[in-house]
């Protein structure tokens, strides 16, 4: 009994073990993540979703509620107390007086129902105003879905641009490393094609590139950090993203009017604009309902019992402390105010007024905006063209200075100027394509592009 009860406490020593072990190693297990898990990663994790889905929940509860006023409705009010004992003959004595010692108790229980049969609207008009504000916030759910979306691009492209620009730095470094290298084995040879202050020249520009490769690093490191934090990971996780190269896409860019349509079409802001009217258009009814009267069908039972006191069965006379009725009825409940229905009506159309400029608004600006972000991606597209065509240039100018300066018929100002170019151009290639990349991460959020269907 004893080898088993120590098997069992080393086995469970052993499981808490290896559990504290495994917690503490999570962060070292390397994740190799493309766009699309990020992305999928960032939409389970994101807090603004939840906050969404709860205004979903919400909104949802709000429509319950509206459905159930159609169902009848019961109060129950019991009571518990003193009461005069009584007898029939007391019935027609006119002086009776009060005595504490004739005290008796009593309970009680009355009970009505209320069955709504017609409202004018009251119901139906909330119920329908709840119904379309779950749509409503539904969209608002997609639309900051998109802007999760937006943001792992962002986060994603940044990485990918800051290590193209860091190898630009260290292809321009080593460029440099072998030319200060050519040049103090040429002046440690007495070559009068080089002097000291080559070295010089080289060495300043070496320190310049140093910094531009500090400020590489620190762009690289930011940018994993924020895509880590959208990512909803520890900074010290161990994060690698499986795209390697900033690359032009090979799909050709559609017209704007292909885009305007899709916007159009899928915007979720236009869904919540156009489903946001319809409930506001409900509510006003709703508030309109109020100037109407309720029809309804009412029941009553009344209950009460005390010792010490006799019934009496006079329909005339209804006796607080013991008796026993009820009835049912046909009803109307008819609210008038002076001027507060009035107002919760023009607060309603107001309400719906200023949506309707908000959806002139949107159908102003949301295209505007595609326009924009389409104008944008073609600018950067034209930009990749022309700075491929300059770097490729700049690089066999890069190429032709150094080999003129190895066989020292080339000054080393001319290799500074030749790399100054290239890397500038380099850059400025990369830069275009994160552009495009940015813009088409833009223009998918502007027409309401599904997060994950631009991927598939």
């Amino acid at each position: 009994m004893k080898t088993v009860i120590m098997c069992a406490a080393l086995s469970a020593a052993l499981f808490f073990s290896v559990s504290a072990f495994a917690a503490e190693n999570t962060d070292k297990v390397k994740q190799v993540l493309g766009l699309e898990e990020c992305i999928r990663i960032a939409l389970k994790a994101a807090p603004e979703l939840g906050e969404a889905q709860a205004d979903i929940e919400n909104t949802a509860s709000r429509l319950e509620e509206a459905k159930s006023y159609r169902y009848p409705q019961i109060e129950v009010v019991s009571l518990f107390g003193p009461a005069p004992s009584a007898k029939r003959e007391d019935l027609v004595k006119t002086d009776k007086t009060f005595q504490f010692s004739q005290l008796t108790w009593f309970s009680s229980a009355d009970a009505t129902i209320i069955q709504p049969l017609y409202t004018f609207g009251k119901i139906s008009e909330n119920m329908k105003a709840a119904t379309h504000g779950i749509e409503v916030e539904r969209s608002r759910k997609e639309q900051r879905a998109n802007e999760v979306a937006l943001k792992v691009k962002e986060y994603y492209f940044g990485l990918m641009l800051a290590r193209e620009l860091k190898e630009v730095v260290l292809e321009v470094q080593e460029s440099l490393a072998k030319a200060r290298s050519k040049a103090q084995k040429m002046l440690d040879q007495g070559s009068n094609g080089v002097d000291e202050s080559d070295l010089f020249k080289l060495d300043a520009f070496s320190g310049e590139v140093a910094k531009y490769l500090a400020e590489a690093k620190k762009g690289e490191t930011l940018a994993l950090s924020a895509l880590k934090t959208r990512l909803n990971l520890p900074i010290s996780a161990q994060l690698e993203i499986s795209s390697e190269r900033l690359e032009m896409d090979d799909a050709a860019t559609p017209g704007y009017d292909v885009y305007l349509d899709k916007a159009r079409a899928s915007r979720p802001e236009f869904k919540q604009i156009a489903e946001g009217l319809k409930a506001r258009s409900a509510l006003v009814e709703a508030a309109e309902a109020n100037y109407y009267p309720d029809i309804f069908l009412g029941g009553l039972l009344s209950w009460a019992y005390a010792e010490n006191r006799d019934r009496i069965h006079n329909p005339y006379i209804n006796d607080s402390f013991k008796h026993l009725n009820g009835g049912a009825a046909l009803g109307v409940r008819w609210k008038l105010d002076f001027g507060i229905t009035g107002a919760k009506v023009s607060g309603e159309r107001a309400q719906y007024n200023r949506l309707l400029s908000t959806k002139a608004f949107a159908d102003a600006n949301i295209p505007l905006q595609v326009k924009k972000y389409y104008l944008d991606q073609k600018e950067a597209e034209s930009s990749v063209t022309a700075s491929k065509f300059a770097y490729s240039n700049a690089k066999k100018w890069a190429v032709t200075a150094l080999a003129n300066f190895d066989f020292g018929v080339g000054p080393a100002k001319e290799i500074f100027e030749a790399l100054q170019a290239y890397a500038r151009m380099r850059a400025s290639y990369f830069q275009s394509i994160y552009n495009y990349k940015i813009a088409g991460a833009n223009l998918e959020y502007a027409i309401g592009e599904q997060p994950l269907a631009s991927l598939k």
